[in-house]
């Protein structure tokens, strides 16, 4: 019988420069504040992949700073003040490129562990 693990331990760190490329594509889908960025990427990735507010906050700060998003203060639907971030036409540039290198990045592994197919 497998031994029973904590849901710490299932985790998946991410590869370096993949949180920016989850960002973008999280904002393709319209601007969104830092819970829902982080609440997207946990849903979509079928509670695989969670984002800590330590990780998050600088990678947002890091894509404004390059100009491939922009952020704006609103208020959310609980009436609370947030900081919506929204991608900017480099931003979608940047994504496109990102999306390359990451599928460049799944064909050499899929080469490595499969290296008859």
């Amino acid at each position: 019988m497998k031994p029973k693990r904590e849901a710490s331990q299932d985790r998946i760190e991410l590869l370096q420069g993949t949180l920016d490329m989850l960002i973008l594509q999280t904002l393709v889908w319209g601007p969104q504040h830092g819970y829902a960025i982080t609440h997207s990427i946990r849903g979509r990735s079928g509670e695989i992949l969670q984002v800590e507010t330590g990780s998050l906050y600088p990678a947002l700060h890091r894509l404004e700073k390059q100009g491939w998003v922009t952020s704006q203060w609103k208020q959310t639907e609980s009436k609370q003040r947030a900081k919506y971030y929204r991608l900017t036409p480099a931003g979608k540039k940047q994504l496109l490129s990102e999306q390359a290198r990451w599928e460049q990045i799944v064909n050499a592994i899929a080469g490595v562990l499969n290296p008859e197919s």
